[in-house]
């Protein structure tokens, strides 16, 4: 099908207060439209294209790489949220294509060793600004990246952008300058909670896969109890298969939840257009209040059992050095830098360039330049 029809068949097919390609407010630099994509497509393919969405591959999420194949990356959990995205999306009338690209760019800006590679930036960082992987996630798409000649960064639409810098979960703090008084769209908004979705799931499968978490013990957060007591699931006799059960039902219900609690807040509020969505005192895609409950629930649990683990704190101790080191190594000789970070230095200074290198740095990449740097045998 060509874009046009393409178009045509959002029109017909979407709920009225979903966003349309064709409706777009268009890209920073003017360009041509494909001829087979709608513009949120095309958004979609350069994001997957970059190189950024690569290294998401060895960054982390909980679990440093190297830890263990089975365990989830950065780019697994991107992947998994877009899944839970288009989900949500599809069952509510919303551009899957839309969502599934916010998805799949939100987390473009992460540094290596998961949040605590990113708190160790903000502190380093500091004195221009600090770090934030949503403001960084926005950088690389319009700065950062140069696959085009015309253009800095990919030149995504409008929604894109607003998508990813109105990114909102316990961990990502939307940007205060983008439009604050008006809510984002429902394609954004369902990203937001596919996300905390997705990582509460996820996070749960690899704790009880690690041995981090104890099954007897995860059978009594509330949600959890009643999923084994539903299931027929014996937390005394638990294996890999059930919890692939536990999991994929979790899942389920969530999605289930989230869609009919926000169905009925749509028809309640008489929501018949993206206007309405936009003019809306609050979002309107979440949960209802009894599993908004018990997701908190669920959440305090992996805070206390999971996150603040103390082979966890290990890791993310042992991060935050790593970092700190390479970064005051290149600070104090800015000389030692590749040279293509060291052309950046005169448009950004030392202290942003550096910030920049280190964030696009995988897991791997960021421990093996520490070698270079400190191991006086290693070779350089």
């Amino acid at each position: 099908m060509t874009r046009e029809q393409l178009e045509r068949n959002e029109r017909l097919t979407l709920a009225p207060y979903a966003s349309l390609a064709a409706e777009s407010r268009g890209r920073i630099h003017p360009e041509g439209e494909s001829a087979y994509r709608t513009a949120f497509q095309k958004d979609r393919d350069r994001v997957v294209h970059t190189s950024a969405f690569r290294r998401l591959e060895y960054k982390t999420q909980v679990f440093v790489n190297y830890e263990g194949d089975y365990y989830r990356t950065r780019l697994t959990h991107t992947l998994e949220v877009a899944q839970v995205a288009t989900s949500i999306a599809r069952a509510l009338g919303l551009n899957e294509d839309l969502s599934e690209t916010i998805a799949l760019a939100h987390d473009l800006g992460h540094p290596p060793f998961g949040h605590a590679g990113e708190t160790a930036l903000n502190s380093l960082a500091a004195n221009v600004g600090g770090f934030d992987h949503n403001r960084q996630s926005f950088r690389i798409v319009t700065k950062l990246e140069r696959r085009y000649p015309g253009f800095p960064g990919l030149n995504l639409t409008w929604e894109t952008l607003e998508g990813i810098m109105k990114h909102e979960t316990d961990y990502d703090v939307p940007d205060p300058s983008w439009e604050p008084d008006v809510q984002p769209s429902l394609e954004a908004q369902v990203v937001n909670v596919a996300d905390e979705v997705a990582y509460n799931a996820h996070d749960l499968d690899d704790g009880l896969r690690s041995g981090h978490l104890d099954v007897v013990d995860v059978a009594q957060v509330p949600i959890l109890g009643e999923l084994f007591g539903r299931l027929g699931l014996n937390p005394e006799r638990f294996d890999s298969s059930q919890r692939y059960v536990l999991i994929r039902e979790l899942l389920g219900d969530v999605i289930t939840d989230v869609v009919h609690a926000t169905h009925a807040r749509l028809t309640e509020q008489g929501v018949d257009s993206l206007a309405a969505v936009r003019e809306a005192p609050a979002k309107l895609l979440a949960p209802s209040e009894g599993m908004t409950k018990q997701l908190a629930e669920l959440k305090d649990y992996l805070y206390t059992n999971f996150y603040f683990h103390h082979r966890l704190i290990r890791m993310t101790r042992k991060a935050h050095l790593v970092l700190e080191r390479i970064y005051h190594a290149y600070l104090e000789a800015p000389d030692m830098l590749p040279p293509d970070v060291s052309k950046q230095v005169g448009d950004l200074g030392l202290e942003r360039a550096v910030t920049d290198y280190l964030a696009g740095m995988t897991d791997r990449y960021a421990n093996e330049e520490y070698r270079r740097l400190f191991d006086p045998l290693a070779l350089t």
